[in-house]
């Protein structure tokens, strides 16, 4: 059997050192060109007239809608309109009993009411915004009510010289004033103020003032007047005695506001 003896070719930028090997690979790769092998070629069959695959479907995706964004929690529901409003007590012994007993004007609740205190015609009344939380048959017994006697040992006011009242029977943590109002508290604390006749008014808590017939939005400036019914009383707007307890400031400024207008 005869044998076909190959020469063994060998790479020349192996052999020879002075040929540059990146020059060598040139040669090589244009001399394929010049054969016609310009393109890579690979034995692995494929199917030239075959359809394209078509890609599988995404699976279908539920949608679920965003939950609602919460809702606020309702405001408080406006007060319902008190009973007896065009046929108030004309005595103020008649309207102190009134105050106990009106079922309108604590929406049916009459218990924990606190009567005011006083004589008709006093010297001064004064007016907060509801009971202490530890009063039971006495107005102000707290500490709110000691601070106060303290006040009027202050300026001259005897136990006997002093009306006492409230804007609200019982006492109530965060009460809706404006919608008090709107269903005619307003109208009753008028009503109390001008049956007491006191000579002087002091109001501690600037918030109960729309009570009184003032409007913040029309006026800035604190009501100094109370007219109702024909009386035309001086009035002096204070901090509640809770805030005036806290902060020392708020006394002096009392104090001074009080000697001003007492001249």
């Amino acid at each position: 059997m005869r044998q076909v003896k190959t020469a063994n070719v060998s790479n020349p930028a192996q052999t020879d050192p002075a040929i540059d090997p990146a020059a060598a690979l040139a040669a090589v790769l244009d001399w394929w060109r010049e054969a016609g092998v310009d393109h890579a070629f690979s034995d692995d069959p494929r199917t030239w007239l075959a359809a394209p695959a078509v890609p599988e479907p995404e699976p279908e995706r539920s949608y679920t809608p965003p939950p609602d964004p919460a809702k606020p929690a309702p405001g408080p529901l406006a007060a319902a309109p008190l009973a007896g409003l065009d046929a108030l007590p004309v005595t103020l012994a008649e309207f102190q009993a009134w105050w106990l007993a009106e079922p309108s004007l604590d929406d049916g609740q009459v218990a924990g009411r606190v009567p005011p205190r006083g004589a008709e015609g006093a010297a001064l009344m004064v007016l907060v915004d509801h009971p202490e939380a530890e009063d039971r048959d006495v107005l102000l017994s707290g500490p709110q009510g000691r601070l106060l006697q303290a006040l009027f040992t202050a300026m001259g006011v005897g136990p006997d010289q002093a009306y006492i009242a409230a804007c609200l029977p019982r006492h109530m943590p965060l009460p809706d004033w404006a919608a008090l109002d709107a269903a005619g508290l307003g109208q009753v604390v008028r009503h109390h103020i001008a049956l007491a006749r006191p000579q002087r008014l002091l109001v501690f808590e600037r918030h109960i003032s729309p009570l009184l017939g003032h409007d913040p939005a029309k006026s800035a400036e604190p009501l100094q007047i109370f007219n109702h019914e024909g009386q035309s009383i001086p009035l002096l707007m204070a901090p509640g005695l809770a805030t005036l307890a806290g902060r020392p400031r708020n006394k002096a400024g009392l104090w001074q506001a009080w000697l001003d207008w007492t001249g």
